[in-house]
């Protein structure tokens, strides 16, 4: 979200093209400002009842950038050619004269090697480091470029000792995001497990209990811990642009593939980010190469797509939400979902893993499958039921009803395929209520908000509906087929 369709009228025509989430960058803008725009989307959502938003912070997270520029340079670029030496010194008070470059990284003489490259200004200019002294950093300069002030710096294949939460991240996910009430966190250059506890430990001691973590992998250091950081987190972003500066670009379909694969086996959500429709900045139309990049991703197994530059700061902020959302849905239509559910299923017997909520849900799919049932209902009290929908990848349409918005906001956000039904005033269902007097009622309006929807278009088709209930200390869970008409009668 940026100044291209932070208005309230902006918001609202994402909303209506298909947006799920408002990712708010923190690498940018202050909390005045991003306390604006939450307030402008919660009015475009009060105009379009039945719609769902969440909200997920982005942090700064751990960063390098060059330093600032002497009279010499002043209002002008730091010219360079190939071949000439470029010294980084790692005080960060040096006004560059031209020779010599401050750099924010204090460990980068101890982290650096003769032979590692340095990329600045998102790779347009290329260093190759020569030597190392004290603080300072030979490197030679291996192409031209014209840099300014304050360029983030990328150290490809070197362990970057920052920790994943600067000051600032810190006061940011505890002075805005846990009051605000966002959903998620994104958090940048996450780069082990141990990264994830200490960011839930931060939300945590500021009552974010129920604020997700989403883990963004940017770098290789990230890639050779995943599965740890995959069992750590809620869910995981693929954030390609930082990630083709700190691997080689011709590798990061691979890892693409492989993190989309890991996550679906683990069933937590997984988005890819980053140049999905890169032209669409500045041209209303996409090109064919970008239409198919959304499409693989979601032919890969992706639970959501993410748009960033495109409609921040883009031209055509709405038209690039509608094609995302139309090319995700014809990829859609190509998926093999009976591959996908039949193969989680063999993984999960091979590793005696099921409980019975998971095995029950899996179930559920199956058979819902077979009887050709119009639609799945599910009662949620965490989101976490639906999850497992996604994971064995039901091609049924489901929908959800809760009476927590955050539950809400949550499935429809990051549960692929969750149609969501809000009901806050019904609350008598599941393991907290043995009653359970509430759930005849949440049929009956699920299976309306499905005729609406357009799943269900006759009485005899056919409803499953999932849900989990309590006798005495004994917590069960059950599904059940049923008619459409006669949850209406």
């Amino acid at each position: 979200i940026g100044p291209s369709c932070w208005d309230v009228e902006g918001l609202g025509m994402l909303l209506e093209q298909g947006m799920n989430v408002a990712r708010l960058n923190f690498s940018h803008g202050d909390h005045e400002t991003h306390a604006r725009t939450i307030g402008r989307l919660k009015e475009a959502l009060a105009k379009r009842p039945g719609l769902t938003c969440a909200v997920m912070l982005d942090t700064k997270g751990p960063e390098i950038r060059t330093g600032f520029f002497g009279p010499a340079l002043e209002g002008k670029k730091l010219e360079l050619s190939a071949g000439q030496t470029l010294i980084l010194t790692t005080d960060y008070g040096h006004k560059s004269d031209g020779s010599k470059l401050g750099i924010t990284y204090e460990k980068l003489p101890q982290s650096v090697k003769p032979g590692n490259q340095i990329l600045i200004a998102d790779g347009s200019l290329v260093l190759e480091v020569l030597a190392v002294s004290g603080i300072e950093v030979a490197c030679k300069v291996l192409n031209d470029a014209a840099i300014g002030e304050r360029k983030n710096c990328n150290l490809p294949g070197v362990h970057v000792d920052l920790p994943v939460l600067q000051e600032k991240d810190v006061t940011d996910l505890q002075k805005f995001g846990v009051p605000q009430g966002v959903d998620f966190v994104a958090a940048s250059f996450v780069q082990s497990a141990d990264d994830v506890l200490f960011i839930r430990k931060v939300l945590d001691d500021a009552g974010g209990q129920n604020i997700k973590i989403i883990s963004k992998i940017e770098n290789q250091e990230g890639l050779d811990n995943f599965d740890a950081i995959v069992d750590a987190c809620d869910a995981v972003m693929v954030a390609r642009g930082d990630l083709g500066m700190e691997i080689p670009p011709e590798k990061v379909f691979r890892a693409q593939k492989m993190m989309i694969n890991t996550c679906n086996k683990a069933g937590k959500p997984v988005i890819v980010a980053t140049q999905m429709l890169e032209s669409m900045i500045s041209n209303p139309r996409p090109t064919r190469a970008e239409c198919s990049d959304v499409a693989n991703a979601v032919l890969d197994g992706a639970d959501a797509v993410m748009l960033s530059g495109e409609t921040a700061g883009g031209k055509f902020p709405k038209e690039a939400v509608a094609i995302m959302a139309r090319t995700c849905l014809e990829a859609e239509e190509e998926f093999d979902f009976d591959a996908a559910f039949f193969g989680e299923l063999e993984l999960e017997k091979k590793r005696h893993t099921f409980t019975l909520v998971e095995s029950t849900t899996a179930a559920a799919v199956q058979a819902a499958r077979t009887a050709s049932a119009r639609c799945v209902v599910v009662f949620a009290h965490t989101g976490a039921t639906a999850q497992l929908f996604a994971k064995y990848k039901t091609n049924v349409p489901l929908v959800v009803v809760t009476c927590h918005p955050e539950v809400a906001r949550y499935c429809k956000g990051l549960v692929a395929g969750a149609s969501v039904l809000l009901l806050p005033s019904l609350t008598r269902y599941g393991y907290q209520h043995e009653s359970g007097e509430d759930e005849a009622v949440m049929v009956t309006e699920a299976v309306k908000y499905a005729v609406k929807l357009g799943f269900i278009k006759y009485a005899e088709d056919v409803v499953l509906a999932l849900h989990s209930y309590r006798v005495a200390a004994t917590k069960n869970i059950a599904m059940r087929f049923f008619q459409a008409g006669s949850a209406c009668a």
